[in-house]
């Protein structure tokens, strides 16, 4: 019991500094106003980002580009807010977990992993990817998974409707592995996700991929899964068919 709360203060602690802003220095004031072009807006001189910054995480600004920082994952991650590293391997990636992944709390880092599926970055791809599907591993994920799906199922809805082919396969997945947890308790929500699905069904680069999701979405989903799943996708067949 003292680990679980040892493990899950670390997160909370990190979660709850992940956005703080930093003030000027008393250095940065001082050259703010002795500099000559602070009381000219026209000579003031945007700084020219290093060539390095694009290769360190830590310089991503989460209040920037919302097209540079799809979601609050990058920045959380830089931070250390997600308990969680990358550890490149000889022939594959995998996690490497801080505290036991039952120990964590889903809420909220479920819900950010989900977020983190719209990255397009690595590591960010990989982390929030492979974090979402490893959490819903634990034992007693079923309990923890259902109470957040109202508040799951918008952040997986926006990684489904991206405009982006490897965002929208991260976001099916992990919708997948997510309806394998849940079952059936997913259905009141699925319709609000089929929408995006099947506008890319037209895609033969996704269709294979869709219909093999949308099985399994049946399987796990029950009987009561099928009408939802024609409702938007009238041409589906079931499998029971």
């Amino acid at each position: 019991m003292q680990e679980t709360k040892r493990c899950g203060g670390i997160y909370d602690k990190r979660m709850s500094s992940g956005f703080q802003i930093k003030p000027k220095t008393a250095i940065q004031k001082s050259k703010t106003s002795s500099s000559p072009s602070s009381s000219s807006p026209d000579l003031a001189v945007k700084p020219q980002p290093k060539p390095s910054d694009k290769l360190n995480p830590k310089t991503i600004d989460p209040f920037g580009d919302h097209s540079k920082a799809p979601s609050a994952f990058s920045a959380i991650y830089s931070k250390g807010g997600i308990p969680c590293r990358l550890v490149h391997g000889s022939v594959k990636h995998k996690l490497q977990w801080e505290c036991l992944p039952e120990t964590l709390p889903f809420d909220p880092l479920l819900i950010t992993l989900a977020e983190g599926l719209r990255e397009t970055k690595h590591p960010y791809t990989f982390v929030s990817k492979e974090g979402f599907k490893e959490l819903l591993l634990v034992e007693d994920a079923i309990e923890k998974a259902i109470p957040l799906l109202p508040r799951l199922v918008p952040v997986l809805k926006a990684a489904l409707a991206h405009s982006n082919g490897e965002v929208f396969e991260r976001g099916l997945n992990a919708l997948v592995q997510l309806s394998a947890i849940v079952g059936p308790a997913l259905n009141d929500q699925l319709k609000h996700l089929l929408t995006s699905i099947s506008k890319r069904l037209m895609d033969k680069k996704f269709k294979e991929q869709i219909i093999v999701a949308l099985q399994k979405l049946e399987q796990y989903g029950g009987k009561e899964s099928v009408a939802i799943i024609k409702s938007k996708i009238p041409t589906y067949c079931s499998i029971s068919s």
